[in-house]
């Protein structure tokens, strides 16, 4: 018997980058009216996405290394955007 291939870990991968991209784009537009300056605003709201996105995680009880993406990946994604925006706010 043939297998059929799993659409849904697909379409879950692609809600997440779907739900990535929006909540990226929020972030940034809040990080413009940010009074202590874009570069710090945007750091601060991606901490706080990180740390969110964490949370989410455990409470839904993902697992970190799942074949789909998921709220793990968020974090580390939102980390890594952090870290670099904030290495570039001591460089300028």
């Amino acid at each position: 018997m043939i297998q059929q291939p799993n659409f849904s870990r697909k379409l879950e991968s692609a809600q997440v980058l779907i739900r990535f991209g929006v909540r990226l784009s929020i972030l940034v537009v809040f990080a413009m009216f940010g009074s202590i300056g874009f570069g710090r605003s945007l750091a601060a709201l991606l901490w706080m996405s990180t740390i969110l996105s964490a949370v989410i995680a455990v409470m839904r009880r993902e697992l970190p290394l799942d074949s789909a993406l998921n709220h793990w990946d968020e974090t580390v994604t939102y980390a890594a955007i952090c870290m670099l925006v904030s290495g570039l706010n001591q460089t300028l």
